[in-house]
């Protein structure tokens, strides 16, 4: 019969190695593997990795977590940590230090998460590491020395990413590392490495050469867990093996146009064109004097795999027109430049009785915005050109509550100008001339202010944001001014004719008239939602009264006095 100091001795000897055993975190499961204790928490709520975790733990599993980002200095008690799996949380950030004091660790898989780029040099601090996890996430780079850090990888998986042009040498260069890492003159490759690449976006140009060689000749140490990686762009390379394609040279722009002098008369539909052969295909842009105030539609083309036609549509040349444009083409390589020159020369159909400009102001071009609304007010602005040196502008501002026009003129070199203290439910009309002729041989802009119904801070929100109830720009003919429409315009039901249009000629529903040879610039109409129609309704039938209006889908054409 045992001794009672025998039994006493055993129970202490159970309460110790109790005690020893770490505690496990809420939520989580412990175990004790072969190759030591682990520490899994699948499908809990854990907004951070938890902050100092036993030194005992040899695998950390952290799955399917809200897990944002691996911050510095988190595993500064985790020395002897081997196995790191963070597969299928929302991973977006790795911090440069993240990995610091885990030279132990041996696999970091990081499946199913959200990194959009990854911080190589950080493997500095993991020496041992051999398997890199990284598939379905959204990286879309390789730096070249990506595995400068990972001479003993021996499994790297970046399939189904973001990837689209990746230098041959990243992986050229590994075994490089490898033999750098080890003393004497007769290194060798320590281990193979392999690799998966496929379900990348690959777009297959010059870019691609290299890699797409490397694939086609690939041979130990890398090892591909795929070889049948396919092209996803360009276009005419979509669903190309990287075994059926051939890579051309990278080359900068060779740019031409058929012709660098064109000349058109007032009123003439123009296309201007430039064709830029280059290897990858280049990016193109036109520009011109009045870009900023005129833009035109730009199509682009290819004619063949390496070539790019680009036009330039100008609707019903203005002699404003006239000028130098510029068709600029770039790539990665180079950029090249062809200049055209477009001539512009009047006509007398101008002249007629229906015309656009008066005789006197013939070669005048006008274009009048709104560029800005305020707490109180709208800021316009405007470009003019016109063939006398006359540079003085009137601005005619008149409104239903007015009885008088306000008359405001404008020195030279002054092309903006701000309404201050606009009524709120208010229909105003903005008219600008050359000189001090009277309004009709200006440009108008009409616009309605939103309604008051909370006092001064009402008044102040409501004219912030929807100070323009629905500014219609138009570019009208002399004497003919758009007023507001019976209800208020609805973004609801105007959005698929009008409202979204960003660069076509701005047409109301069932409404405008057809304006014929309009030299003016597109236009935008800002609509706002949600105001009662009583205001409106007023403003319609005070139009509807006078004779010879024309009602048509909601709008009012009358003629200025």
């Amino acid at each position: 019969m045992a001794s009672v100091p025998h039994y006493f001795l055993l129970v202490l000897v159970f309460l110790d190695s109790h005690a020893a055993q770490p505690s496990c975190l809420p939520g989580c499961a412990c175990s004790e593997e072969s190759f030591g204790r682990t520490l899994k928490c699948v499908s809990i709520s854990l907004g951070e990795i938890p902050r100092n975790l036993p030194e005992e733990f040899k695998q950390v599993r952290i799955e399917n977590s809200p897990v944002f980002e691996l911050p510095r200095g988190f595993f500064i008690n985790m020395r002897t940590l081997e196995y790191l799996w963070l597969n299928f949380n929302n991973v977006t950030v790795i911090h440069l230090g993240a990995l610091e004091h885990l030279s132990e660790l041996k696999e970091l898989r990081l499946e199913g998460n959200k990194l959009r780029s990854v911080p190589w040099t950080a493997f500095r601090a993991t020496p041992l590491l051999r398997v890199l996890d990284l598939k379905h996430n959204r990286i879309d780079a390789l730096p070249e020395l990506a595995l400068q850090f990972l001479v003993n990888l021996t499994y790297l998986d970046l399939s189904s990413n973001r990837l689209t042009v990746v230098s041959k040498n990243v992986f050229l260069n590994w075994p490089a590392y490898q033999k750098y890492q080890q003393s004497g003159h007769e290194a060798e490759i320590l281990s193979s490495m392999v690799l998966a690449l496929h379900d990348n976006p690959w777009l297959c140009d010059c870019r691609l050469r290299g890699l797409v060689q490397f694939i086609k000749s690939v041979s130990l140490p890398v090892i591909l867990v795929n070889p049948y990686l396919m092209c996803r762009g360009p276009l005419f390379k979509a669903g190309q093996l990287f075994h059926e394609t051939e890579l051309s040279v990278c080359r900068k722009p060779q740019i031409s146009t058929p012709s660098a002098n064109v000349s058109v008369q007032v009123g003439q539909n123009v296309t201007l064109r430039c064709l830029a052969q280059a290897s990858p295909s280049p990016t193109i842009a036109w520009t011109y004097p009045l870009s900023t105030w005129r833009e035109f539609d730009v199509l682009t083309s290819f004619t063949a795999e390496d070539a790019t036609l680009s036009e330039l549509v100008i609707p019903a040349a203005h002699l404003v027109d006239r000028g130098n444009y510029t068709c600029m083409a770039s790539n990665s390589i180079g950029v090249s430049t062809v200049v055209i020159s477009l001539g512009v020369q009047p006509a007398q159909a101008l002249l007629a009785p229906r015309s656009l400009f008066s005789p006197s102001e013939s070669g005048a071009y006008v274009d009048l915005r709104v560029v800005k609304q305020t707490v109180h007010g709208i800021l316009l602005e405007w470009f003019a050109a016109a063939d006398t040196p006359e540079k003085w502008f009137t601005l005619y501002i008149a409104s239903d509550e007015a009885f008088r026009k306000k008359v405001v003129h404008v020195g030279p070199g002054i092309n903006t100008y701000t309404v201050d203290d606009l009524l709120p439910g208010t229909k105003y009309e903005v008219c600008l001339s050359l000189g001090g002729q009277p309004p009709r041989q200006g440009r108008c802009v009409v616009f309605v202010t939103g309604r008051d119904d909370g006092g001064l801070e009402g008044r102040e929100r409501l004219l912030h944001t929807t100070v323009i109830l629905c500014a219609v720009l138009l570019a009208v003919p002399v004497g003919a001014y758009a007023w507001a429409a019976q209800a208020p315009c609805s973004c609801r039901a105007w959005r698929p004719r009008w409202c979204l249009r960003r660069r076509k000629a701005p047409r109301c529903p069932l409404a405008a008239p057809e304006l014929r040879d309009d030299p003016y610039r597109d236009h935008t109409a800002v609509c706002e939602d949600g105001l009662e129609p009583g205001g409106a309704e007023r403003e319609g039938d005070e139009q509807r009264a006078g004779e010879g209006d024309d009602h048509r889908g909601g709008l009012v054409w009358t003629s200025s006095p």
